[in-house]
């Protein structure tokens, strides 16, 4: 086994165990070790690959959970959002535009942490938000951080939490991946490797399930401000 062949298939079992216990941050897990070996677009292409494969399962098992009209704001913004993304993915790398993403999310989670009464987004909030969030997913394949605030925004209910994320993750991703084919950067190579990777994406799903219906709610409600702010800070320094 060769050394891309295995960072890909560590970063794939990490990213999606972390995802299927919190909904969110799986390719922030994932793109350290697979850029460790791979151009950024090669990197997305497989992240997409595999978010396209758990959709279907997350949509049958948490369709009941999931904030339907909130998912149909956020599929209509994020795909204007993923165009113009994409279209930068193959023409430049905004790093200051990452950076200042990771700006963001650390300062929500502070306001988060220290403000005891939540202002609800209003329409235009959420519109900008969810615009943004399908950029990010194009150029960095790191939109989820963005959508997770602005569902936390909306529901302190952990279930909905989790399942809207999974619900607006896995659009955003078939979205991503019809893109990505059309303008050529996901390939039959991806494809084939990716054969490799499945049994151990389908144990990370199975294992972060498990450990998911273990935890308490308060303790995933913690998990997840904290994932966010690991996920502000790494696109804050990482370059």
């Amino acid at each position: 086994m060769d050394l891309m062949l295995l960072l890909l298939i560590i970063g794939i079992f990490l990213g999606f165990f972390i995802q299927t216990i919190s909904g969110f941050a799986g390719a922030l897990v994932a793109l350290p070790f697979l850029l460790l070996v791979m151009p950024l677009t090669e990197a997305v292409s497989y992240i997409s690959i595999f978010y396209s494969l758990s959709s279907p399962i997350y949509f049958y098992k948490e369709w009941k959970n999931m904030d339907k009209p909130l998912l149909k704001k956020l599929a209509l913004t994020s795909f204007f959002g993923i165009l113009i993304g994409s279209i930068v993915l193959i023409y430049g790398q905004p790093i200051l535009l990452k950076k200042a993403l990771g700006l963001f999310i650390i300062l929500f989670v502070l306001n988060s942490l220290i403000t005891k009464n939540k202002q609800p987004f209003g329409f235009k909030i959420q519109s900008i938000l969810g615009l943004l969030g399908g950029f990010f997913s194009g150029v960095f394949s790191t939109g989820g951080p963005l959508y997770a605030i602005i569902i936390k925004n909306k529901t302190d209910d952990v279930k909905v939490f989790r399942a809207t994320m999974f619900g607006i993750l896995g659009l955003v991703s078939m979205m991503r991946i019809a893109v990505l084919v059309f303008e050529g950067i996901l390939t039959a190579t991806e494809l084939h490797n990716s054969l490799y990777v499945l049994p151990f994406f389908i144990a990370a799903l199975i294992l972060g399930n498990m450990v998911y219906l273990k935890l308490n709610e308060g303790f995933l409600k913690k998990l997840i401000l904290g994932l966010l702010f690991i996920s502000g800070t790494v696109l804050l320094i990482k370059n």
